[in-house]
């Protein structure tokens, strides 16, 4: 197989992420979520650029997953990161998430979800990323201790999700 020059995958996975920065940057003019829409972003809290608070950091010391639906202010959306303010323990926190950091990204009110594999390691070269459904939105619910909501709505007979998972265009070493 021919050696891929022009990495696909990084463009595949920077073309998925700018999803993400353009649903935020709508909800940042607006100030709400539409209709039912709300997301789970799980994110490296140890990413380069991440700045939460000593107490979060102390908490979720790799990743955390935070609830951007009813209140949240201050959501200011750059070509590289965003910021938002949140509340955890009725404490106002203020967290900056480059869109690099991001794990994972879930709407389960149309059970729309982005998932990345994030180097744990700087300096390491894995980019991949896949598209499922509502199933993976139930776990990560579970991980934070929300329950999770179901899709409504659409067809019935479209029950599970599929898995679109960009490694297989990516060259194999």
């Amino acid at each position: 197989m021919a050696q891929d020059h022009i990495r696909y995958d990084i463009l595949a996975q920077d073309a998925l992420r700018s999803v993400i920065r353009k649903v935020l940057s709508e909800v940042a003019v607006t100030g709400h979520l539409p209709g039912e829409h709300h997301f789970f972003i799980t994110f490296l809290t140890n990413a380069p650029g991440v700045r939460i608070s000593q107490h979060l950091k102390a908490k979720y010391a790799e990743q955390m997953t935070i609830v951007v639906q009813h209140q949240f202010w201050d959501l200011k959306v750059t070509e590289s990161l965003f910021e938002i303010g949140l509340s955890f323990s009725d404490t106002p926190e203020k967290l900056v998430i480059p869109f690099n950091a991001i794990r994972g990204f879930y709407d389960p009110s149309v059970s729309f979800e982005l998932e990345f594999d994030v180097p744990a390691v700087e300096g390491e070269e894995e980019h991949s990323a896949e598209i499922t459904a509502y199933p993976a939105v139930a776990e990560k619910a579970e991980e934070i201790g929300e329950e999770p909501t179901p899709p409504t709505g659409g067809d019935d007979n479209n029950k599970g999700g599929s898995v679109v998972s960009l490694d297989s265009f990516r060259k194999k070493n």
